[in-house]
């Protein structure tokens, strides 16, 4: 199995603000807070965090279950 990729770029959808994060290994993030108007971002309807829905680079624990199993399930979807 490759190793996950764990900087993504989250833009916010209210004001195209972008920043680059460190994305969590071992849990998905469900808000973040935008640093520039502080819209607070939750994940689009079944996308399982703000990274799978607003990020350049899915999250960890979808990008292993994608390598292993093909699939797109994550966080036990």
């Amino acid at each position: 199995m490759s190793t996950a990729v764990l900087d993504s770029t989250l833009t916010c959808p209210h004001c195209g603000h972008s920043a680059a994060e460190r994305m969590p290994t071992n849990a998905c993030q469900w808000f973040y807070e935008c640093g520039h108007c502080h819209a607070l971002l939750t994940p689009k309807a079944g996308d399982c965090c703000v990274f799978c829905s607003f990020g350049t680079v899915p999250c960890p624990p979808i990008q292993e279950q994608r390598a292993a199993r093909g699939g797109t399930a994550c966080c036990g979807r």
